[in-house]
């Protein structure tokens, strides 16, 4: 069964590196299109809480199909060349952007 924005998602909180997320207090959005949906991530006290839904005012807003998306979160596409070639849009906090990649490990 091939890997799912959902599955990806629901291993986030568990995932979360705890010493890494200290003194992060943030909440990211994804909008990742029709087969992604649309999520939203809470990282505060060193915890990460994902919901399906829209934050009006997220501090990080990424946007991505879902199949470049998980891509990234594999591997198989590099952050930076996804970002370059507007396959991933980030708005918002691009330090929190930079950090997010390292918070988990999925």
């Amino acid at each position: 069964m091939p890997l799912t924005v959902k599955d990806l998602m629901e291993r986030m909180p568990g995932a979360l590196i705890q010493e890494k997320a200290e003194g992060v207090d943030a909440v990211i959005q994804f909008h990742l299109g029709e087969e992604g949906g649309d999520w939203i991530c809470t990282i505060k006290d060193q915890t990460c809480t994902v919901e399906p839904g829209v934050n009006e005012e997220p501090n990080l807003s990424l946007t991505a199909e879902a199949a470049d998306y998980i891509d990234m979160i594999t591997g198989k596409l590099n952050p930076m060349t996804a970002i370059a070639t507007k396959k991933v849009i980030l708005k918002g906090d691009l330090n929190l952007a930079m950090k997010y990649m390292n918070l988990f490990a999925l």
